[in-house]
């Protein structure tokens, strides 16, 4: 015992300095290896959250880009025709696509800085052509659209069963009863006659008065 005590006097510096070693050994490894994990996760979410907001901020707007709407072109321009472009275009693009104005165009009625809308018709008029017969946009600021006055109207006397049913509210029953009271009472003479026809009130005659004829 005594000699194991001589030995420890001996070297007991050896032994303190092994010690705190190993104390500072561990101590850095815990350290060093139990922050590591937290540091990495940190980044790691950082870049998640930062490609996230990156799709978040660019989403939206590519988004409204690809947007579309259809646009019927008519009159004097290179090529008339029904169009899709971008809802944010206005209508010196749409002129743009369709080649450009002929020489007859009227280019002073037409404003190309007009917004456009979805299922617009937009007419482009000739030099000196009649505006009665164009209908100014108040939404697009004197773009002119054309009205047609020359709507084909259905003789109600000659008319089939599928032609009658062209009408405004008429269906396939309706059509059915105007041929039945035809064949019944002879021609319709008039308006007035077809307020007999059941199912014929004074609304649905004044939606009819511009579409029927009685010669």
């Amino acid at each position: 015992m005594d000699k194991i005590l001589e030995k420890v006097k001996e070297y007991w510096k050896m032994i303190v300095l092994v010690v705190c070693g190993l104390i500072a050994g561990g101590i850095f490894y815990v350290l060093t290896n139990g922050q590591k994990p937290t540091t990495n996760l940190s980044v790691e979410n950082l870049s998640s959250v930062s490609r996230q907001s990156s799709v978040s901020k660019f989403s939206e707007p590519n988004e409204k880009s690809v947007s579309k709407i259809m646009v019927d072109l008519k009159g004097a321009v290179t090529k008339p025709n029904v169009y899709q472009i971008s809802s944010d275009e206005r209508l010196v693009d749409l002129i743009k696509e369709a080649g450009g104005f002929t020489d007859q165009a009227d280019q002073k009625s037409i404003n190309l800085s007009a917004k456009l809308k979805d299922e617009e018709v937009i007419y482009v008029p000739k030099i000196g052509e009649n505006s009665s017969t164009e209908n100014t946009d108040s939404s697009a600021n004197s773009v002119t659209s054309q009205v047609s006055t020359t709507t084909e109207k259905i003789n109600i006397n000659q008319a089939d069963l599928t032609e009658l049913q062209k009408l405004t509210g008429v269906g396939q029953k309706k059509a059915q009863d105007i041929i039945d009271f035809r064949t019944k009472n002879g021609d319709f003479k008039s308006l007035e006659d077809l307020g007999k026809v059941s199912g014929f009130g004074d609304k649905t005659l004044e939606k009819l008065k511009d579409e029927l004829c009685f010669e």
